[in-house]
């Protein structure tokens, strides 16, 4: 993110001392801040407003923020969501990436943390791509630009995570990548010992991209990690 891009970003959160403290805290960072209670005062922000981000808390009075963020995905929105939550297992994340999060961060929280987050998803949301611009692999390619998968010219349905774990292995195509590169590069997150996250999530992948065809292009190397490449 440049120092010259301001950033517009809801935070939808029903504790009012933390959303107080969070939206204070982004103040003094420059940020432009709303913030909403509920998930109805958060549609209607939605439809007034463009924002660059969306913190989402998952407990929220009238609905859940799994619930939220489903909507706003099939608004369509690529709109940035980070889950900000005291649901921190791993089935909790699971649901919150495959409802469309981009990133999920516990509560209590270090403000500094949350900050960090928020800057990689915004440099990530508001790096340039060439109108057009397409990526390749046999019969699969990614629109950039329209954020589209199709293989064989048929569009592929992908969840946000999805989305960003193809268009990493596609960048990488041919290269193996680890479990430790998919983490930080994907999710942001440090790796967690023991965690099936990013297996569960390249079986969901694979299911959709492969599944129909009889050429497989998502390859598991035991021990080191995965590689998208023809055969």
């Amino acid at each position: 993110m440049t120092s010259d891009f301001l950033a517009h970003l809801l935070v939808v959160e029903d504790e009012l001392k933390v959303a107080t403290f969070i939206k204070k805290g982004l103040q003094t960072q420059s940020y432009s801040v709303e913030v909403a209670a509920t998930g109805e005062e958060a549609k209607t922000l939605l439809g007034k407003s463009h924002f660059d981000l969306i913190i989402l808390d998952v407990n929220l009075p009238d609905t859940t923020g799994l619930e939220l963020a489903e909507y706003i995905r099939n608004k369509p929105s690529q709109v940035p969501i980070l889950m900000l939550t005291a649901l921190d297992t791993i089935a909790d994340k699971l649901l919150g990436f495959e409802a469309g999060a981009d990133d999920y961060l516990a509560k209590p929280f270090d403000f500094m943390e949350l900050l960090a987050r928020i800057k990689v998803l915004l440099r990530r949301s508001t790096t340039v791509q060439e109108p057009g611009r397409i990526l390749r692999v046999a019969d699969l390619e990614l629109d950039l630009h329209e954020r589209v998968a199709r293989r064989n010219g048929q569009t592929i349905e992908l969840t946000a995570r999805e989305y960003a774990l193809l268009e990493y292995l596609m960048r990488n195509a041919g290269r193996v990548v680890s479990r430790v590169d998919i983490a930080e590069q994907v999710w942001d997150i440090g790796f967690e010992t023991g965690t099936n996250v990013i297996d569960v999530y390249v079986s969901y992948l694979r299911a959709k991209i492969d599944k129909d065809s009889p050429s497989k292009l998502i390859h598991t190397l035991i021990g080191m990690g995965y590689v998208l490449k023809e055969k």
